[in-house]
């Protein structure tokens, strides 16, 4: 009789909770451990903290979050702020775990402070104000990159609290500059200046994640396995000019533009890496049909013209079997009623991993011909050098995922993008972007205007990719 009523009172109980958490906004629910109200505060003051180039501090990012890690119980002798005197402001920090097996190499966390630009005027909400509505959080760097910056943070955080000891040493570098190409980069710094401090057997970084279809459903986890690296190329045309109303065949303009649609028309090869294979064999499964037979013509045979073209019709998987690249600024002229002088165009590349700067140079020059001078523009970034599907790592993240996300692919993918965890490739530290936090379809302007994450997306994430660390750390 006891237990019986006992029983009604705990369904009573369920039920009603149920009920109120029906009434309450999703951020409420999300956050009901003491745990996930305290990644919710250090999660705001980081998104709140513009981190922009123009006028923000990421700096001053990593000082608050250091102020965190010493509130948690790190020593000053495990925490280290960085910056160069030249750019004070595009400082990041290093925060060291210590692991109880000094024979297992540590590894790291990789996340950058910094976000693209957001103009207030163009927003529908402040930017830097982290906004809940419908769902989801807004504002710049919800998703890219301060949701995993601040699991990072927060799991470093919830260890020492917790008197966590791993077997193996954990670290965080929580870097700026991966948003803009001429920026200071820590992660580039730290890997030619402070090579032990970041010294590891593998990173964890941005670049994997999960998928949302249209409705909200969860349809796959992806790990990045590799990426492209980036690499911009000026093509530019001189020439004496003249009078405009005594015009020449020779025009720089005119040679520009010829150079130009030469680009466009070229298809560099198809190349597979063991990644992007895993990834091609897995989808052809999935999509079945034509599209599924000619993924697995051109498998076997990356001559396929006709199975390139039916594949490549799709933009991201036309990227992801070749380098790119695509004209992205131009500038000519210097008057209304002259003939041009001089004509500019920049090439933005996508360069396939195992291919160079230099190679890539020279098959543009050869696209664009003896009269333009094509140079490669600082900063020249190292060779993409893809990581292995080593099983160390792919199967920690398939086990931890079965938990979290049951039923649901964990995938392979090369990113056709590019991070910073290029720098640390190119010292030996393989760098894998980890799964877990889901995206929409629409990308959740990343980059773009109102950017946003999914609530439910953040606190889920934040779940797995804590007891993911933990599962490598031992």
């Amino acid at each position: 009789m006891r237990a019986t009523g006992l029983m009604a009172t705990r369904r009573g109980i369920a039920l009603a909770a149920t009920a109120l958490a029906a009434l309450l906004p999703a951020s409420a629910q999300a956050q009901a451990r003491p745990d996930q109200q305290a990644f919710f505060s250090l999660y705001k003051e980081l998104v709140e903290t513009n981190t922009t180039l123009s006028v923000g501090s990421c700096t001053r990012a990593a000082e608050q979050i250091g102020t965190r890690m010493k509130a948690a119980g790190y020593a000053a002798s495990a925490i280290t702020l960085f910056s160069v005197p030249d750019h004070p402001k595009e400082g990041g920090i290093v925060v060291i775990l210590d692991g109880a097996d000094k024979k297992l190499k540590p590894m790291l966390l990789l996340g950058h402070l910094d976000v693209v630009e957001a103009k207030r005027e163009d927003w529908v909400r402040d930017p830097f104000t982290l906004i809940e509505e419908g769902g989801y959080y807004y504002g710049r760097g919800t998703f890219d990159d301060k949701a995993q910056a601040s699991i990072w943070a927060d799991s470093m955080v919830r260890f020492k609290q917790q008197g966590y000891r791993p077997k193996r040493t954990i670290k965080l570098a929580l870097t700026c500059g991966e948003e803009t190409t001429f920026a200071w980069n820590g992660a580039q710094w730290l890997s030619e200046n402070k090579r032990d401090l970041i010294a590891a057997e593998f990173a964890l970084n941005e670049g994997g994640g999960g998928r949302y279809d249209a409705s909200g459903k969860r349809q796959l986890l992806a790990m990045q396995v590799g990426e492209k690296a980036a690499q911009n190329y000026t093509f530019l045309v001189t020439n004496p000019g003249g009078h405009s109303s005594q015009p020449l065949p020779i025009n720089a303009i005119y040679q520009l533009a010829d150079a130009i649609k030469a680009v466009q028309g070229y298809e560099f090869p198809v190349k597979f890496t063991d990644t992007t294979r895993a990834f091609f064999t897995a989808s052809a499964v999935a999509m079945g049909g034509p599209a599924g037979a000619a993924i697995t013509r051109l498998l076997a045979n990356p001559q396929d013209a006709e199975a390139d073209a039916l594949i490549s019709r799709d933009k991201a998987m036309h990227s992801t079997l070749r380098t790119t690249c695509v004209a992205t600024l131009l500038n000519a002229g210097h008057a209304e009623n002259a003939l041009p002088q001089r004509a500019t165009a920049n090439i933005n590349c996508r360069i396939f991993p195992g291919e160079t700067v230099e190679g890539t140079l020279a098959r543009l020059q050869q696209l664009a011909g003896d009269t333009v001078k094509v140079t490669a523009n600082a900063p020249i970034r190292p060779t993409a050098i893809p990581p292995s599907l080593d099983p160390k790592i792919t199967a920690p993240a398939k086990a931890v995922a079965a938990k979290h996300f049951p039923g649901l692919p964990l995938l392979p993918i090369m990113s056709t993008g590019a991070t910073d965890g290029i720098f640390l490739e190119a010292i030996g530290i393989p760098v894998y972007g980890a799964p877990g936090l889901f995206i929409d379809p629409d990308g959740n302007g990343t980059h773009g205007l109102n950017e946003r994450i999914r609530v439910e997306s953040l606190y889920a994430g934040r779940d797995y990719l804590f007891d993911l660390v933990k599962a490598y750390a031992g």
